[in-house]
């Protein structure tokens, strides 16, 4: 009788639970598409170029703004900018670069190919200005706004296009030590004041170099009013991706834009931030409940069950090999920018930890594991089950609301190729850090000691892997969202393959769709 007043209980909870994640989904999914509301969006194809057009409901020109992306970035993560601009009685224009998004020309090989690389840059931009001076008001002007890669390629149409250009927001900008921004009009830099100083210092030094004083952050030189304003600003709790979304980010380019047209603005900023952060923790709660409607794979739980002595050199030793011993070898293998060395790596430190897994086991009987058996059926039924909701529950907001997740079909090939490397990756060390006697902490703890590994790769070859180091806060945001829903998953299965096969396609769509694709 205790007992089954206990499972009541726990049926109890976990449909308290998930009444309570369907109500916080459904409201911040509201919130989300309330955001567009007086927005007519439309989307078309210049050159093969996607672009997606904001405008006021009615409206047929006003003063335009073109909004670029960064690298490995996408259209759909400046839609904050673009709804905020649209809102507000601007017409706003965003597209896919090259490689990215939704665009299926390829992207330049080597990022180093300065010359290609802005040629391709620029190759991408020229539709999405000739559309927004479509729409411009009768001036005829348009403003740019940018984020990190795309600001070189901006700051150089700017500066070669005066007549047109009535200001430049670049937020977070790479700017390399060719481009000439002394004569762009109204040019405003925004960092997130969370980024290194190192990239605050650069944009100082740029402006210093023009006004030919010494420029703090915070201080607007000139007037926007004149054409001739200059400022760097800092946005308070973002770094380089949360500048996209911080509200003080969208307040200060929306300022700067009003006094450069001369425009006022009455209809506030995109506030997703909390809306998001509402959705995806509903999304992550509702699979607690849903776990508990897995079938069960195994009687006891499944898995390596080593404890912290025996399982600390199979963690540790990867993690150090895996960089040293891809140092020296050749990329390129994959037609995607930086995620053919991800997807070795993933691979090779996948193969070590089994690797190490046989070292360290090869002399224990290992009878009592072999004496469970394995449905197999059930755990086919329940990887397919966590892989739908993975798939389907969190790429699919992601993808309309954050960035480009869903692969089209020219990306469905690497998708594969990348999950034999993740696969590898994910079952090593899921068997590795499950079963009973596990050591306490031990999943948490080799996801540490990867992105370790990932920095000590990119500490040896920075020239072609510094671009790791942007993406590697969104690996951790994914080790741990993911991380805990296979916890879950593995309690009620007791079988490590579910969690494993589907976190590893997970990983395999993110890298396969977030990074350029390559000639």
């Amino acid at each position: 009788m205790p007992s089954l007043t206990r499972c009541r209980g726990r049926c109890l909870l976990r449909l308290l639970v998930a009444v309570i994640a369907l109500v916080a989904i459904l409201s911040s999914l509201w919130r989300l598409h309330a955001a567009s509301a007086g927005v007519e969006i439309s989307t078309q194809r210049i050159d093969g170029v996607p672009l997606t057009l904001y405008r006021p409901a009615g409206v047929e020109r006003a003063p335009a703004v073109v909004i670029a992306h960064g690298f490995a970035g996408s259209q759909r993560m400046m839609q904050p900018y673009a709804l905020t601009l649209a809102r507000n009685g601007y017409v706003a224009v965003t597209f896919d670069f090259a490689g990215h998004g939704r665009n299926p020309a390829p992207f330049v090989a080597s990022l180093e190919d300065q010359q290609r690389r802005l040629a391709t840059l620029s190759a991408g931009l020229a539709p999405a200005v000739a559309l927004a001076l479509e729409h411009a008001d009768p001036s005829g002007r348009v403003a740019l706004l940018g984020h990190s890669m795309a600001g070189d390629v901006l700051a150089r149409h700017a500066a070669a296009h005066p007549e047109t250009v009535v200001a430049s927001v670049l937020l977070s900008p790479y700017l390399s030590p060719e481009t000439e921004v002394a004569s762009i009009r109204n040019l405003l830099l925004v960092y997130g004041a969370l980024e290194p100083e190192m990239l605050h210092a650069q944009g100082l030094e740029r402006l210093a170099a023009v006004l030919d004083t010494e420029v703090a952050p915070g201080e607007i030189h000139g007037a926007p009013e004149t054409g001739d304003g200059r400022g760097l600003m800092l946005v308070e709790g973002a770094e380089h991706i949360g500048v996209l979304y911080a509200e003080g980010g969208q307040r200060l380019a929306l300022d700067w834009l009003d006094r450069s047209f001369g425009h006022v603005s009455q209809g506030g900023v995109d506030r997703r931030g909390g809306a998001l952060a509402l959705l995806f923790l509903g999304l992550v709660t509702l699979a607690w409940p849903l776990a508990a409607l897995l079938p069960r794979a195994a009687a006891t739980p499944r898995g390596a069950g080593l404890g912290w002595r025996r399982s600390w050199p199979v963690a540790v030793a990867p993690a150090i090999l895996t960089p040293l011993l891809l140092w020296p070898l050749p990329t390129g293998w994959l037609p995607i920018l930086l995620g053919d060395y991800l997807s070795l790596h993933f691979g090779l430190y996948g193969l070590l930890t089994l690797a190490a897994l046989w070292w360290v086991r090869r002399g224990d009987a290992d009878s009592e594991t072999r004496a469970v058996p394995v449905d197999w059926s059930r755990l086919a039924l329940a990887t397919f089950a966590v892989m739908l909701y993975f798939g389907v529950a969190l790429t699919l907001p992601i993808d309309r609301f954050v960035t480009t997740l869903v692969p089209d079909a020219h990306r469905l090939p690497l998708v594969l190729a990348i999950l034999c490397g993740t696969a590898l990756y994910f079952g090593a060390d899921e068997w590795l850090t499950r079963g009973q006697g596990a050591g306490r902490g031990a999943y948490a703890a080799t996801k540490l000691l990867f992105l370790l590994s990932l920095a000590l790769a990119v500490a040896l070859n920075l020239a072609e892997l510094f671009f790791l180091v942007i993406i590697i806060p969104a690996i951790l945001v994914f080790f741990l969202v993911y991380g805990l829903l296979s916890g879950w998953v593995y309690r009620r299965v007791n079988h490590p393959l579910a969690g494993a096969l589907a976190n590893a396609l997970a990983f395999a769509s993110a890298v396969a769709v977030t990074f350029p694709v390559v000639g």
